[in-house]
């Protein structure tokens, strides 16, 4: 029975990742399939460059969405509630199909099965995971984001930056404050696994040729990636 349930939860997070929010809107709001444009990745940076900030910011909050719920199904699956504090024993059983359905969405953002398993980079899909589990380590990973990227400019930096941090934070926060050790596996797993899909971000950023946010794609035109 557990095994199903874990298998149940791997499938729902992998199917709510796999959703390409970013190609849908991508198509309403600038008519185009953002796959063919700019970085071919279908995040919100791509969608920013193509479709503009109203659209990138609807694809960012529904990106975001997939990681927490497939958070909020695990728990509901595993314990009828999507919330999960403390306590051990089948409390630690939830936590981790949590954690396993956040990372199933990540891949599913990855790997989407309606896009021939080509989609982002799961950077929002894994602050939204975090999110659900551990709200203070996802909200000084956000931070630590936005900080980078508006000093550098640098989405990709600013999102490697921010993975890493949520690993930074949770380790002492696991071991003074006693905070679930499944989240700081979430972080590491997650900040390694950002780590190397930006890695073609990380070379351009060391040759200088990274372009930096806000710079447009043209319809029809390829260009680098900043961080879909």
């Amino acid at each position: 029975m557990i095994i199903a349930e874990f298998a149940a939860v791997v499938l729902i997070g992998y199917l709510l990742g796999s959703i390409p929010f970013g190609v849908i809107i991508g198509r309403r709001s600038a008519k185009v399939d953002i796959r063919e444009i700019g970085s071919g990745k279908t995040g919100a940076t791509n969608v920013l460059r193509v479709a503009g900030k109203k659209a990138a910011a609807l694809v960012l909050i529904l990106d975001l969405l997939k990681g927490l719920l497939a958070v909020v199904f695990a728990g509901l699956i595993f314990n009828g509630d999507y919330l999960v504090v403390g306590g051990s024993g089948l409390w630690g059983l939830v936590r981790s199909a949590q954690v396993l359905a956040a990372l199933a969405a990540i891949a599913g953002h990855k790997w989407p099965v309606f896009l021939k398993f080509k989609g982002g980079r799961g950077v929002a899909t894994f602050f939204g995971g975090l999110l659900a589990l551990c709200p203070p380590a996802a909200l000084f990973g956000v931070g630590v984001l936005l900080i980078t990227a508006f000093i550098t400019k640098y989405v990709s930096l600013g999102s490697i930056a921010g993975a890493v941090s949520t690993y930074a934070i949770l380790v002492p926060l696991t071991i003074i404050n006693g905070f679930p050790i499944e989240y700081l596996v979430y972080t590491l797993i997650g900040a390694i696994f950002i780590i190397v899909v930006h890695r073609d971000n990380i070379v351009r950023l060391i040759s200088g040729t990274e372009r930096k946010l806000g710079e447009k794609v043209k319809v029809g035109g390829s260009l680098p990636s900043t961080n879909p």
